[in-house]
């Protein structure tokens, strides 16, 4: 395990939408500094609802993006966005009823999911998204 670094292959190129990401990444790399430090637990209870808040509020604003622009592949990617949610509320379920290795658990899982998501998903709307003048 490791931190996550912000690298130009995770841009999408669309200024809000990786700032945005790069904050996502920034409560990750919270969580795995507090694990290294014997705190995952601690923090992650604290760290859920900004996650949940967060999420919500990035997940708005590429939906808002791709339904003013027509994209195509938009109800697919809506349907990732909720599938991460409804995980993210069961990491929760499972930490409240003081499951183990929760805190690992959950950084492993939203760190491949976050890697898969935007060298994926979000890499493909990107160029869609350019092309219909949104910087």
């Amino acid at each position: 395990m490791h931190l996550i670094e912000w690298k130009t292959q995770y841009s999408v190129d669309i200024r809000q939408v990786d700032n945005e990401h790069k904050h996502l990444i920034g409560l990750l790399n919270v969580l795995f500094t507090a694990m290294t430090q014997g705190r995952g637990k601690e923090v992650l209870g604290q760290l859920f609802e900004k996650l949940l808040d967060y999420t919500k509020y990035h997940f708005s604003t590429e939906e808002r993006l791709m339904s003013i622009h027509g994209y195509p592949e938009y109800t697919h990617h809506k349907k990732e966005h909720n599938e991460l949610t409804k995980q993210v509320l069961t990491f929760k379920e499972q930490f409240d009823k003081g499951q183990a290795n929760i805190s690992i658990i959950t950084y492993n899982f939203l760190k491949e999911w976050l890697n898969k998501h935007i060298l994926g998903t979000d890499k493909k709307f990107g160029p869609f998204l350019k092309s219909k003048g949104v910087n």
